[in-house]
């Protein structure tokens, strides 16, 4: 199980290693939409029609979902932001190894092939 130290850290990691995220509902969603996001992580307390259309666009990309276990606030403070991140895309994880440690964390659960 990823706690919320590693995924912390992995974050971290990418945004200080030149990697890509991008933070925000309809900034995951267009990442999504043109097949460039690796992975998808929505807060627990994100508004459940966001996390369905995100989760129904990932779906068709087989891109991963993440549901980060702690609020929008918690994310947020994580990425280093000074506000709430509903939704954030890993576009390129750098010398992270976000996608990987959230794959596995996902397979394990049998929510990812």
């Amino acid at each position: 199980m990823v706690t919320i130290t590693e995924f912390a850290r992995a974050i971290q990691m990418a945004l200080k290693s030149n990697g890509l995220i991008v933070f925000g509902y309809k900034e995951t969603k267009r990442a999504v939409l043109l097949g460039k996001a690796k992975l998808i992580v929505v807060a627990a307390n994100a508004p459940p029609e966001m996390k369905k259309e995100l989760r129904y666009y990932a779906k068709l990309s087989n891109i991963p979902v993440y549901e980060f276990p702690d609020t929008n606030t918690s994310l947020g403070a994580i990425s280093g932001k000074p506000f709430s991140v509903a939704a954030l895309a890993v576009i390129n994880p750098g010398q992270s190894n976000i996608v990987e440690l959230i794959r596995e964390e996902l397979e394990s659960k049998g929510e990812v092939s």
